[in-house]
């Protein structure tokens, strides 16, 4: 299965492309950290809802990026608890980017768990506690091709997920995995990351795979 995680200004090519697969392919629609500075409420408030009600089956990828600082952070979060508020009222799950704003995203995925909203962490890289933060508002951690990675020395934060709530992404067209990488990803490829992390927590790659699929489907409503 794939999902197309697309900006609001992108969203309706991947809805055509969702629903020329459908059951195969899936999309969602959200406003990026990098481009809150832009964000209307009035504007992307709306669209967003509308979106939502077109199919997409959840609001993302959103968040909090404080590496780039691409827009300011008090619009980034605005924008963030925004959309955290439409994907309650609309019951969607949310596709979350975090760099460098653990303890703010941390925060922020809290409440939303106590709010009942279910999301992702998106492309997890660490830290620890803000993985765990994530588990305990009852969340998912998805992991891409950076797990496959020489330099990728992380093998707890690979455990330290339980397999009911672990996830596993391509990031298409980036972070293409061994033995690939330094090539345009391919969701075909998420099989080598597949392969890696079973191999890290000490399954097989059908157990663990059809474990995945079992979380995807729960994490984003698809039955």
């Amino acid at each position: 299965m794939i999902c197309i995680g697309e900006t609001l200004a992108a969203a309706d090519g991947a809805r055509r492309l969702a629903e020329a697969e459908p059951g195969f392919v899936w999309w969602t629609a959200g406003i990026h950290p990098h481009d809150a500075a832009a964000y209307d409420p009035a504007r992307d408030g709306p669209a967003l809802e509308a979106a939502m009600r077109a199919g997409a089956v959840a609001i993302g990828e959103c968040g909090l990026d404080y590496h780039y600082d691409h827009s300011p952070r008090q619009q980034q979060r605005r924008a963030f608890a925004d959309q955290l508020a439409i994907a309650q009222r609309e019951r969607k799950a949310v596709v979350v980017h975090s760099r460098e704003a653990a303890d703010d995203t941390a925060v922020m995925v809290h409440e939303a768990g106590a709010a009942g909203i279910v999301g992702v962490l998106h492309c997890h890289t660490g830290p620890h506690p803000l993985a765990e933060a994530a588990l305990a508002a009852g969340w998912y951690v998805s992991f891409s091709g950076v797990v496959t990675f020489r330099k990728w020395e992380d093998l707890d934060l690979i455990r330290l997920v339980p397999e009911d709530r672990l996830l596993l992404e391509s990031d298409s067209p980036y972070l293409a995995p061994v033995p690939n990488r330094g090539k345009r990803n391919e969701p075909a490829w998420c099989a080598y990351t597949l392969e890696r992390l079973a191999l890290v927590r000490g399954t097989d790659p059908v157990t663990l795979g059809a474990a995945v699929v079992r979380n995807t489907r729960r994490c984003f409503s698809l039955d």
